[in-house]
């Protein structure tokens, strides 16, 4: 007998990698690849990687360099294109809203083409796509004229022909080629990535790399080099320089060894173009959206079906269905929207603010967790003297004073602390250099030595004869200057430096070091016998006198805005590439509270549910790369915030692109503003804090829009449902129903005018389409106690109670629901009393007035015949202030216990 063994069930295949993980690990293997292929040029000799290149130390001629353009194309990277006009512009009629409306218009065109309800909605739907895409055409223009080139040629050597000297002269950016040999000096642009074939005193800023603020030190060459041991870093490597950095001090000459997308900087840029990932924005709207139309697809053939079955007229009932189907349709939304986010851009840009994305007015509004860097946003983007310090860490004149002459005499170019010390001297006059001295000779620095050596000689006191004596004052790395000392000066006196003492200053400089300070050493030695020259050799037998510690300080207003920031619901985190002691330090004097620093490396070893545990209870991330801060904004959107990024560097841009507000400046890298959502004119915390408040008014007043037309069309519809089950005749015609609802959709453009209540600004606004409708099922009925009390009234009253007296009904209902739609305004846009505890703007003001005239004047005007209407009596309007006064009434008991039972209105 066979036995038959149960089949084991198949597995669930896991599903696959989305298109933005898919997105994101593209650009993590591109850059690693890169980084692996120049991180071997730097380990090759010089000699070897000119022959790779094809090129001499002498450069291109002209018409290599012609052909190598052909072949390589532009120097320039990825850069992402505004659409044309016209794609905007379908873009702009691309809504939901809209798609219902046409289809909508054109069922009424096919029924009866001469319908004037078709001309109304065409009129919404023209008016309300064609706001929409110049809003947005207008701010993409603004935001185009921010992309400005700061530098567009640099210095090459080429030669005319192979036999010919070479000459060097500047040439456009984008035509540098593979094999180029590009001069550097201070201030330049670097134009691609370069290997280094000589250099001196080379500093480059790799901020928008690496965000280190401090320069980078490449190594000295004086002949071709032999390579260095290979690093994984390419931007650590001391023979490389790469496209988006710039130089700070010293000269060099380079081959170009890469260009455009080959690159580091291009092949971050290259995958940084395309389709954005959705934001908050973008659901929240694609959410409420489809809530509206689910609503509107149940109740539209309900109304159709009562109708057509109690009044036996289906065609009838079919345009009356459509009608409703209009009146359901928040038609307008893309039109409010977009007038809220246009005044808001525009009021932001009053506040140094450029808004190149409408959608991420809102994300701003919507925001909680704000993520940035720390150079030039918590600090001041420069370097100062924090502090001078003895041997035992306590504050010494003596020390100012010899580093200062140290900065002061040397004849090099001055770098960043040089300057910081003769910069604090100025300032505080604590210093004056007379006549005590004159320069001798200098030991310029090296990045080999890691110090610098002038010769001075103290000048003799009138009257005095002899020799002059000179001294030697040394500055540089603690650890190189402290190798050269043998004495120490302790409280003025010289003292041996035993290896007790040795501990007991190194201890001194750690210590200013884990407080995130960069620290150097000041040494001195007095010459016993003087002469006119001096070496390398003479940097011995060293006093040590103490050290100089620099820092790139807080800014002034740094504390305030972040409090400003937790005040209004916004946790902010620290995401930075520079030092985790140096972040540490600027962190805790602005008041954040770091707790545990995580560096970028730790995270590598996190799956996705690990770190966005981690990054929920983590203030400060450091050394981390541009993969790592894009990885981290996604495992915080994961978690449910609304994440807003701010940075200016190209190891920012990845990370702008993900997180649901990308917020950069106008002196940011090309592609770092390009991948923004929004420009600051100043890095300002507090420019942001304002932001945020302009965002948040954006997004209350849009909200104020959906749920005043969800809740009043959802009670007209219900309204309508119970007029169209008892009442012989159609309780309003179609277009009736179409010129209502035209009316006060106009009305509401103002909205985008009004005022929020303080207490509304106060958190992070997101969008809830759950409250939505639960808001709208709850307060949609109010209005319908009234329109069925109106029904009653013209019933009984007005004896409006048969096919020939429907018309004095319509138009009664016609009043009384456009009034009432109006009044919903003042009722929902606060959550306080209307009128007395808080008033509208007065656009909002003037615009429902004029609704409520020309609701009162149709059923009076010439158009009344046409449409259906006839004039009132007198004696109906006492009956139509009493109704709603009383519906205001009970509007604002249902609003009290709405906000008690769940906390919250708008």
């Amino acid at each position: 007998m066979t036995m038959l063994t149960p089949r084991t069930p198949a597995k669930l295949a896991p599903p696959g990698p989305s298109r933005r993980e898919r997105k994101a690990a593209e650009l993590q293997a591109r850059t690693r690849l890169t980084g692996e292929r120049l991180a071997g040029i730097s380990a090759r000799p010089a000699v070897q990687v000119l022959q790779e290149v094809d090129t001499s130390p002498a450069g291109l001629t002209h018409a290599e360099a012609s052909l190598r353009l052909e072949r390589h194309g532009p120097n320039t990277v990825a850069h992402e294109r505004a659409p044309r006009w016209y794609l905007q512009l379908a873009k702009a009629y691309w809504n939901p809203f809209i798609a219902v409306l046409v289809f909508l218009a054109a069922v009424m065109y096919w029924q009866d083409p001469a319908d004037p309800g078709v001309v109304i909605l065409s009129v919404m739907v023209g008016i309300s796509g064609l706001l929409r895409f110049w809003q947005e055409f207008r701010s993409g223009r603004a935001a185009d004229a921010l992309k400005k080139l700061v530098t567009t040629t640099c210095a090459v050597q080429r030669r005319a022909g192979s036999g010919s000297a070479p000459t060097t002269f500047e040439v456009p950016m984008d035509q540098v080629v593979p094999g180029d040999v590009v001069k550097l000096a201070a201030g330049d642009l670097i134009p691609a990535d370069l290997r280094i074939v000589t250099a001196k005193d080379l500093g480059v800023s790799q901020a928008a790399l690496s965000g280190e603020s401090l320069p980078a030190a490449k190594a000295d060459t004086r002949t071709q080099d032999l390579g260095q041991q290979e690093t994984t870093d390419p931007v650590e490597a001391d023979n490389l320089v790469l496209m988006g950095t710039s130089v700070t001090s010293g000269t060099a000459t380079g081959v170009v060894v890469a260009t455009g997308a080959d690159t580091y900087f291009g092949s971050m840029a290259d995958s940084l173009v395309g389709e954005r990932p959705q934001t908050n924005f973008d659901t929240g709207v694609r959410k409420v959206s489809f809530l509206l139309i689910r609503f509107m697809l149940v109740m539209v053939p309900v109304v159709f079906m009562i109708n057509g079955f109690t009044k036996g007229d289906w065609d009838e009932a079919f345009l009356f269905g459509i009608a409703v189907a209009v009146g359901l349709t928040p038609e307008m939304l893309p039109m409010v929207v977009s007038a809220n986010l246009a005044r808001g851009a525009v009021a932001m840009s009053r506040r140094k603010v450029v808004v190149k994305r409408l959608g991420a007015i809102q994300n701003l509004g919507a925001m909680d967790v704000l993520c940035t860097d720390k150079t030039g946003t918590l600090t001041e983007d420069r370097i100062v003297l924090d502090r001078h310090l003895d041997v035992h860490g306590n504050e010494d004149g003596e020390v100012l004073e010899y580093g200062y002459l140290n900065a002061r005499f040397q004849t090099g170019l001055k770098n960043l602390m040089d300057q910081a010390v003769i910069d604090r001297v100025d300032e505080a006059e604590e210093v004056v250099v007379d006549a005590r001295f004159s320069m001798v000779d200098e030991i310029p620095f090296d990045f080999a030595r890691r110090r610098m050596s002038v010769v001075l000689a103290r000048n003799p006191l009138v009257g005095d004869v002899g020799q002059r004596e000179h001294i030697m004052i040394t500055k540089g790395a603690v650890e190189e200057v402290l190798d050269l000392c043998t004495h120490l000066t302790d409280r003025g006196e010289r003292v041996e430096l035993t290896e007790q003492l040795r501990w007991h200053v190194t201890r001194i400089a750690e210590d200013d070091n884990r407080q995130g300070l960069r620290v150097l050493a000041v040494a001195t030695r007095t010459i016993d016998t003087p002469r006119e020259t001096y070496t390398v050799a003479d940097e011995d037998g060293l006093t040590l006198v103490g050290f100089l510690a620099f820092l790139d300080p807080p800014k002034a207003d740094a504390a305030r805005a972040l409090t400003g920031l937790a005040d209004k619901g916004i946790t902010v985190k620290v995401v930075t590439g520079d030092n985790d002691l140096v972040a540490a330090r600027v962190c805790a004097d602005v008041g954040i509270d770091v707790g545990q620093v995580v560096l970028g490396p730790e995270t590598d070893a996190l799956d996705d549910t690990e770190l966005r545990a981690l990054a929920a209870r983590t203030t400060v991330f450091a050394k981390v790369n541009p993969v790592q801060k894009a990885r981290i904004v996604r495992a915080l959107q994961a978690g449910g915030h609304t994440v807003g990024f701010l940075g200016d560097g190209i190891n920012d841009a990845a990370a702008l692109r993900d997180a649901d507000v990308g917020i950069s400046v106008d002196t940011a890298v090309d592609i770092a503003r390009e991948s923004a959502d929004i420009i600051l004119l100043e890095k300002d915390l507090t420019v942001l804090e304002q932001g945020v408040v302009q965002g948040r008014t954006t997004f209350g007043n849009t909200i104020k829009y959906i749920k005043m037309t969800a809740s009043s069309n959802f009670g007209n519809v219900f309204s309508v449902l119970v007029a169209s089950a008892f009442i012989p005749f159609q309780p309003m015609l179609a277009i009736m129903l179409l010129v209502q609802n035209l009316v006060y959709d106009i009305s509401q453009l103002a909205t985008p005018w009004d005022r929020m209540d303080e207490e509304y600004l106060r958190r992070p606004r997101n969008w809830d389409a759950k409250g939505i409708g639960r808001f709208m099922v709850t307060i949609g009925p109010v209005s319908s106690i009234f329109d069925i009390s109106m029904f009653l009234i013209m019933w009984h009253v007005f004896a409006a109670n048969s096919e020939a007296s429907q018309s004095l009904f319509q138009s009664g209902w016609f009043i009384e629901g456009l009034l009432s739609q109006t009044l919903i305004v003042h009722m929902i846009r606060t959550r306080k009393i209307p009128f007395i505890q808080s008033r509208a703007s007065w656009p909002v003001m003037a615009m429902t007035v004029l609704a409520v005239l020309t609701g009162l004047w149709l059923p009076f005007s010439p158009l009344a015949p046409s449409l259906g209407f006839v004039a009132l009596p007198a004696s109906y309007f006492p009956w139509l202030i009493g109704v709603l006064l009383a519906y205001c009434t009970l509007t604002q008991l249902v609003k009290t216990w709405y906000i008690r039972r769940f906390d919250t209105w708008l």
